[in-house]
């Protein structure tokens, strides 16, 4: 039997810092766990949300940032995916939000147990960091994303 996958709409965040880094996420996929990647923070918005709303629920349920909804710029970007997560499938539209942020303490303790699970760490990146770094890293276009949230508007 074929599994019709999950449809999903998510507001994803890159956190940026005065030096122009973005806070990433590193983690797995529990179903490949010996296949790390860094990818951004972000979800699904829940019931009656705008993305925006998502953006700054996600940001402090990950890693405890606090940011109002109105302080994320305009989308960078809109995309569809279709991947898989615990061997669940998803068809997900992705909408990337920058928010500035000062220095911050990054905390864990928000995250929902499947986050905490499969998450290993964090680290602010730079676009030329991340490429020259020879780590895997999701989606392919993430240090674009990087330059463009960097940019100030």
């Amino acid at each position: 039997m074929t599994e019709i996958p999950l449809r999903r709409f998510t507001a994803r965040v890159l956190p940026v810092d005065a030096r122009g880094r973005v806070l990433l996420l590193y983690g797995f996929d529990p179903a490949h766990p010996d296949s790390p990647y860094w990818f951004t923070i972000g979800g699904a918005a829940e019931k009656e949300e705008s993305l925006e709303q998502a953006a700054a629920r996600e940001l402090f349920e990950e890693v405890g940032i606090t940011a109002a909804p109105e302080s994320f710029g305009r989308p960078l970007e809109t995309h569809t995916v279709e991947f898989s997560f615990a061997d669940r499938a998803y068809v997900q539209d992705q909408t990337y939000f920058p928010v500035r942020v000062d220095a911050a303490e990054v905390r864990f303790d928000h995250m929902e147990e499947i986050e905490l699970a499969t998450t290993l760490g964090h680290r602010w990146w730079g676009a030329d960091e991340l490429e020259a770094s020879g780590e895997v890293y999701h989606p392919p276009i993430l240090p674009a994303l990087i330059r463009k949230a960097a940019t100030p508007s």
